[in-house]
């Protein structure tokens, strides 16, 4: 169909405005004035006519439909991130303007505002090498989903990014050499942002986990995982070998979990440690980033929330000039920063300190540490061997694994130095018979071990906490002392605010058993006798478990009941 619109000036319809012409839905003067404007503008007829005041999307969807005899489809009612991308080429979906919706056999369904446009359908079935059937949708909505969809990753990346984010991420050693195909601006500026904002928000630790349909930034922070970003799935690549190029890890090397380091410089006077772990998921590698700030082990004993008769006891057995003192707790409880604040306190000149770690989380300068490699030999027992003819004072080792190291160790404190560990054990009487099934000798247990600390982080009230009003008897139930309840104190509970993100909490405070080894308990030990006896003993003593200095706590205003119950055993 051709209409004149000036003397010696032709303009043709075809396709869409042709068929609109024919079934009377605009007027010819009308799609000839449509058309010229879009030749004009160099875009398709449909961009132009949806912009005018002719025809709407929704009446040229539903026209579009019948008359072509094709299904209609409202967008709205679609999940974006249930769609089939991957039947098609980015590429050739964003250009041509179609999103694949579904493929049942040889066939692939695909919306598309303008049926008539067999050139694109054509290019569709030739990349796809399958029958076409096109399902009719409004174009405006297409081509929002058609942005949300296809925006570049880069784009979306650059939303998530503060222009302000400049620091200098680097490994240990040196500034890393980063390959031109991670140096990629928008990536590298997203993840400063992420590290940046997990120190700001007090996190512990970082994980980027990718999945099928999505990519998901996770912190922990307070003991709790926090979803805080969805970035592109499509960056998931990209960031996993920036993270990898900057701690030193092997680029390529995609089947296997792979360990290393990295190091944030905030400004000259501080630096943050992060620890990198990845392992290979079904849909990509997840990292996690252990954050490791040298301050905490700086902050001295009282900030860790010891109560004054534990960290007298505690200070007392680590400045003994020999004995072993261990802590003890699930992963995540504060142990390593437990020990680290008693070496800063021995820490001096006239004292030697060797560590030996899996790895060395906290950088202390005065202290030797090692790392453990057992891959090239040197284990636990091995790097304690090594120290033993080091001329060491004080021993830290990371943790007792296995009857060898346990024996070094014990040896070692029994002969002039002083030895701090680790072990996963519940509580502190439960750690003696532990290391009994271990295989220690019983003598060798009552001899050598000084102190055992076991310990919990909960989590701290913040400021907008709330008095909880419970009667005498549920206080009672809940393992409160009748002499406790004299109106001295009140429990409060979480409320929730802009300071704490409306968890109520804010910060993490420590509940902790210290339990000195007292000549009732050895003679218990060494009597074979079990846990039970030995935390009978222990509270004959006055040692409090960990439910009671999680309630002295709560008497204390810093901590809710709710989170003590769900941190400890009674």
């Amino acid at each position: 169909m051709a209409a004149t619109t000036a003397p010696g000036q032709q303009v043709t319809l075809a396709g869409l405005g042709r068929a609109l012409v024919q079934h009377q839905m605009l007027r010819p003067d009308q799609a000839v004035e449509v058309q010229k404007k879009a030749d004009q503008a160099r875009v398709p007829f449909i961009d132009e006519l949806v912009t005018s005041e002719f025809l709407n999307a929704a009446k040229l969807a539903k026209f579009a439909a019948e008359a072509f005899g094709h299904p209609l489809l409202d967008l709205a009612a679609v999940d974006v991130a249930s769609l089939p991308t991957e039947l098609l080429d980015a590429k050739l979906s964003a250009e041509a303007r179609v999103m694949p919706l579904g493929k049942r056999g040889n066939k692939i369904s695909v919306a598309i505002s303008d049926p008539t446009d067999y050139q694109t359908l054509d290019r569709i079935k030739f990349s796809a090498q399958a029958a076409v059937d096109p399902i009719v949708v409004e174009h405006d909505k297409l081509l929002k989903m058609l942005e949300k969809v296809y925006r570049s990753a880069s784009d979306q990346l650059d939303d998530l990014v503060d222009d302000t984010v400049d620091v200098d991420v680097t490994n240990d050693e040196q500034a890393a050499q980063v390959d031109s195909e991670v140096d990629d601006a928008p990536v590298v500026k997203f993840l400063q942002k992420v590290l940046i904002d997990a120190i700001q928000a007090g996190a512990s630790d970082i994980h980027f986990e990718p999945y099928e349909k999505f990519y998901r930034i996770r912190y922990r922070i307070d003991g709790e995982l926090r979803e805080v970003a969805q970035p592109p799935l499509a960056i998931k690549e990209k960031l996993a070998s920036r993270i990898k190029v900057i701690s030193r890890l092997d680029i390529s090397e995609k089947r296997i979990p792979q360990d290393g380091r990295m190091k944030l410089v905030l400004s000259k006077q501080r630096a943050i440690d992060f620890r990198v772990s990845t392992l290979p998921t079904l849909f990509g590698e997840k990292i996690v980033m252990r954050i490791l700030d040298p301050s905490s082990a700086t902050l001295g004993i009282d900030a860790l929330g010891y109560d004054p008769e534990q960290k007298e006891a505690l200070l007392e057995a680590v400045k003994r000039p020999y004995g072993m003192v261990l802590v003890t707790g699930p992963t995540g409880s504060g142990k390593t920063v437990s020990l680290y604040t008693c070496l800063n306190i021995l820490n001096g000149p006239d004292i030697n300190i060797s560590t030996a770690e899996d790895p060395a989380e906290i950088n202390l300068p005065g202290i030797n540490q090692v790392n453990v490699n057992d891959k090239a030999g040197l284990t636990f027992s091995a790097a304690l061997k090594s120290f033993l003819r080091q001329d060491p004072d004080v021993i830290m080792v990371g943790e007792i694994r296995d009857l060898e190291t346990a024996d070094i160790a014990i040896k070692a404190a029994q002969t002039g130095h002083m030895v701090m560990s680790t072990l996963h054990t519940n509580d502190a009487p439960t750690t003696l018979t532990r290391m009994m099934n271990m295989g220690v000798a019983p003598f060798n247990i009552a001899s050598a071990v000084m102190l055992i600390t076991a310990q919990r982080l909960g989590r701290r009230l913040c400021s907008c906490k709330q008095p909880h009003e419970l009667d005498e008897q549920a206080l009672l139930d809940i393992g409160f002392r009748e002499s406790d309840i004299d109106g001295s104190w009140t429990p409060y509970k979480p409320v929730g605010c802009e300071r704490c993100n409306g968890s109520g909490y804010k910060g993490r405070v420590g509940i902790y058993q210290v339990m000195p080894i007292s000549e009732e308990i050895q003679r218990i030990i060494l009597s074979n006798g079990n846990a039970m006896e030995i935390a009978a003993q222990a509270k004959a003593e006055g040692v409090n478990d960990l439910r009671r200095s999680g309630l002295i706590k709560v008497m204390q205003g810093h901590t809710s009941i709710e989170e003590v119950l769900g941190v400890t055993n009674e």
